[in-house]
Parts: C-alpha cells; sequence; structure tokens
C-alpha cells in the first residue's frame, strides 16, 4: 500500500485542501491511459476512500483542438489521507518526505513513478535516454532522488536543463526497465524495453588488453564491473526482456 501511494505522490498524485476541510486524494491521467488510471484505483481502493474514474473534458486554448480529455480520480476524506497529508504537505504545498520515500519506496514505486511521470526515449531500437519528470520539485529534492536512487538501485541519474532526472546509460537503461517490467500495465506497454534479437557472442574467449591501459584505482574499478557482470547475468537469463 504505502509503496504504490509513495510512487503515485511522486508522480501524478496529489493531496488537495480546502480551508476548513480534510485533504483528498487526487489524480489525472490522459484519455489514453484510461486503462492505467483503472489499475490504479483497482490497487489503491482497496486502501483508500477512492471513486472510480470519471471522464472530462477540460477546455484549454493552448492545444489545437481547444480542449483536453482526461479521466480524474478523486477520494473522500480519511484519516490515512489526512495523516498523508501532514507528511507530504507539511506547509500546505508539496515537499518531498525524504525519510518516508527512504522507508516505503520499492521496485513498485519506480515502476508506478515511471508510469505515472516517466518517458522512454528509442530510436531505431537503440535506446537514447529515460526520462522522469520532477521539474516542480526544488534543486534540492532532486538531488536528494538522485543520491537515494542510486544508493538503492545504482542509477547514476543526472538533471537536465529542464530539471529532469535523466538516463544515458544504455546498460542502466535496461536495468532500469528490467526492475519494472513486472508491475507495467498493458496500457503502458509503450515504456516497456522493446523485444530484441540477441546477436551471437564470438565463441573466442581470449582477451586483449591495450598495452597502454591504466587504471586509477584499479580495486574499485574492478569491482566496479564485477557487479555490472552480475546484472548483465541477470539481464541474459530473464526471457521477458530480450528474445531470442
Amino acid at each position: 500500500m504505502n509503496d504504490m501511494m509513495c510512487g503515485k505522490l511522486l508522480g501524478d498524485g496529489c493531496l488537495t485542501k480546502q480551508p476548513g476541510r480534510k485533504p483528498r486524494f487526487q489524480f489525472t491521467h490522459a484519455l489514453t491511459d484510461k486503462g492505467w488510471s483503472e489499475h490504479c484505483f483497482e490497487e489503491l481502493s482497496e486502501f483508500y476512500p477512492l471513486s472510480p474514474p470519471k471522464y472530462k473534458k477540460v477546455i484549454d486554448l493552448r492545444v489545437g483542438q481547444g480542449f483536453t480529455e482526461c479521466y480524474v480520480v478523486q477520494s473522500r476524506t480519511s484519516q490515512e489521507l489526512s495523516t498523508l497529508y501532514e507528511i507530504w504537505y507539511p506547509h500546505g504545498k508539496k515537499e518531498l518526505p525524504f525519510a518516508y520515500i527512504e522507508q516505503h519506496f520499492t521496485e513498485r514505486s519506480l515502476a508506478w513513478w515511471y508510469q505515472d511521470d516517466g518517458h522512454l526515449n528509442q530510436r531505431n531500437g537503440v535506446l537514447k535516454k529515460l526520462i522522469l519528470s520532477t521539474d516542480s520539485f526544488s534543486t534540492t529534492e532532486n538531488q536528494f532522488l538522485i543520491d537515494f536512487l542510486d544508493r538503492k538501485f545504482g542509477f547514476k541519474f543526472s538533471i537536465d536543463a529542464q530539471n529532469r532526472l535523466i538516463l544515458y546509460d544504455q546498460f542502466q537503461i535496461t536495468y532500469f526497465l528490467k526492475l519494472v517490467t513486472p508491475y507495467i500495465h498493458d496500457s503502458m506497454a509503450r515504456k516497456k524495453l522493446p523485444p530484441r534479437n540477441m546477436k551471437s557472442i564470438a565463441k573466442r574467449s581470449t582477451i586483449y588488453l591495450p598495452a597502454d591501459l591504466i587504471l586509477q584505482k584499479p580495486t574499485f574499478e574492478i569491482n566496479d564491473q564485477y557487479k555490472k557482470l552480475a546484472i548483465l547475468q541477470e539481464l541474459l537469463q530473464d526471457h521477458t526482456i530480450f528474445s531470442k
């Protein structure tokens, strides 16, 4: 429960509170993501008093057709939501609760956050970058997320010019997608790792190293590559990621 809500509040979820009233939880998804909206409702309604997704048409002159269409899920009030509001909105505005995230964030949290606010950029089957939209968070909050994701999963995110978390390394993008795939809903298939054919690996086992190879920190660098080898072996064994 807490891990799903953690991912949702990092993503499209929010808690709103009118003066003199108790807070309510809400999230909105585009018309094309109705399946994801229904899935989130089904998963969270077991723990929170949510109403089913409701269609909404919003006038927006910034878009060509003059309006946008979406599905909105809103809750009734509850003590659990009031407690969450105090944690995530201590001063009436969303502030990332570092301790709460440290305690409740899981691979499922990562998957829900990614499906809400993530984007996979690929070209001709080549992974270019993976983005988590964090432009609404402060520099301090984004730095916390970068450090936290590094400690927990080993991801080396950076911040782009739009204040978003971005991952360029193809190996790390592949590992990221491997972690979240079990929690990706069918309606979000566009955010999965595309199937690819594995190229044959040469039978020759001899490895030639350049004569001018210099290791500044040999123990650290060897251990770092060893960690990647273990992850790579796991990826190669996962037939849900790579097709033969």
